[in-house]
């Protein structure tokens, strides 16, 4: 018998999933940026910042961003690799990628960048291949997390680091109540009046609350085998890079 899993807080067979959120995504992504933006208030973009800054990439590494979507945070990797590096973007997603490489390439980002179409629990990698690997905002959208993380730390050379940027859980008891009202009436709304899709913000409030809390995601990386893992916690913990080697 099929297993289910969770697409918000419905309950579905593990095989819908991956076609209703690749739906979610289909429908948002040429407006995702824009909304980033505006149910973020641009934090995103400083959360993006601090993640490539942890990551500690040299010039001339090798950098795979997973779920790489609309390719902000691939613009900052390939800045700092440099045109010794080498950097791949996949997503699962098509529309997602395509909107990506052309923002990259509009921005003058080419030469270093190769993008594959992919699935983060199947990386389509050699072993020990990247010098980092980074996922921005993906993990929560994948049915199984534990092989997403197993497959990229696969994927890394030994010495390698793994960054999971991520929503999570406040810290903050007293933000809580704010936070909700904001999750599950605001942003429906804004994505309503913006991207012209409710059910798709309604359905990524609620993943957001499905993710594991920061805890037991630096208990998973471990499980995956990245050791010396840690987070921090940023705007309260509203989101947690997380960080985790392979040695």
């Amino acid at each position: 018998m099929e297993k289910n899993t969770h697409f918000g807080f419905e309950t579905v067979p593990e095989s819908e999933k991956s076609q209703r959120v690749g739906a979610v995504f289909d429908s948002v992504a040429s407006r995702y940026d824009v909304m980033n933006d505006v149910m973020s208030f641009g934090a995103h973009r400083l959360w993006k910042r601090f993640a490539v800054e942890l990551a500690g990439l040299r010039g001339g590494e090798h950098v795979l961003d997973v779920a790489g979507g609309t390719g902000d945070i691939a613009r900052l990797l390939a800045r700092k690799v440099g045109a010794r590096g080498a950097l791949v973007v996949t997503d699962i997603n098509a529309a997602m990628l395509g909107v990506g490489r052309e923002r990259l390439v509009d921005a003058g980002v080419v030469g270093n960048v190769t993008y594959v179409q992919a699935d983060a629990e199947r990386l389509p990698f050699p072993d020990d291949s990247f010098d980092c690997i980074t996922i921005a905002f993906g993990l929560r959208n994948v049915t199984h997390k534990e092989a997403a993380l197993a497959s990229m730390q696969r994927a890394l050379k030994p010495g390698g680091r793994l960054l999971v940027l991520e929503f999570s859980k406040p810290r903050l008891p007293a933000l809580e109540p704010a936070y909700d009202f904001y999750s599950f009436k605001v942003l429906p709304m804004l994505g309503k009046l913006i991207a012209g899709d409710e059910a798709s913000y309604r359905y990524l409030s609620e993943s957001i609350r499905m993710h594991p809390d920061q805890e037991t995601l630096k208990q998973m990386m471990q499980q995956a085998g990245l050791e010396r893992c840690e987070y921090f916690n940023l705007s309260g913990g509203i989101v947690a890079l997380h960080r985790g080697h392979k040695l």
